[in-house]
């Protein structure tokens, strides 16, 4: 609805078969697989770190439907979704990638369209950066996990008695769940520290100056 009324005085030249239309329609889905799975990846970050907080957590029992996959997702995964997407929305992150696909009309119009080699260095880096946001959000809470675990070790040595199965599932929950809602917000700062270097690098991929 955005591009189309933009894009509808430019003169393309007909395709001479249907080969070529097909090829040229196969360049454009690139284009635009590009930009969305780009940003796929950038999400899909965030939500592995909640994926690891729920494992070293250990609340993974508590999944919900993810439709975007259809698949089953730990609740802290959609939690810092839901974030990173107010985050996205709140800093102009849509506006930005519309931004990045009108620019792609003016330096590769359509049927004219190069996919290159540096498409898969491109998707190489940006799952890297995917990972390193997963951890450095998830970082807070399985620290203060991991000293929850240390002190439950200590505890359970110099009180034998104590059942550490009922009172370590709440104690790690606790520490979660508090942890978690402190740095929410690095969380989300993390986020958007990496929103624009990842368009960015789809645009270099694409050539788009």
């Amino acid at each position: 609805m955005l591009v189309t009324p933009l894009q509808t005085g430019q003169a393309v030249t007909m395709p001479a078969s249907v080969i070529d239309l097909s090829l040229i329609m196969a360049a454009e889905l690139v284009v635009g697989l590009v930009l969305g799975l780009g940003i796929t990846l950038l999400f899909s970050g965030i939500q592995i770190a909640g994926q690891v907080i729920s494992q070293v957590a250990g609340v993974q029992l508590a999944d919900v439907i993810n439709p975007t996959f259809e698949s089953s997702v730990p609740i802290f995964s959609q939690i810092l979704f839901y974030v990173a997407l107010a985050v996205f929305v709140v800093t102009g992150g849509h506006r930005q990638v519309m931004e990045a696909l009108l620019d792609t009309f003016d330096s590769m119009p359509p049927g004219k369209v190069i996919v290159s080699d540096t498409l898969v260095e491109a998707f190489t880096r940006l799952f890297t950066q995917s990972f390193v946001l997963g951890i450095r959000a998830a970082a807070p809470t399985m620290t203060a996990l991991l000293l929850a675990t240390l002190v439950l070790a200590l505890l359970s040595r110099t009180l034998p008695q104590l059942n550490l199965m009922a009172v370590g599932f709440g104690f790690s929950s606790l520490v979660t769940l508090g942890t978690l809602s402190v740095s929410l917000g690095i969380a989300a700062w993390a986020f958007q520290e990496q929103t624009e270097p990842a368009i960015q690098l789809l645009l270099d991929a694409l050539h788009v100056p």
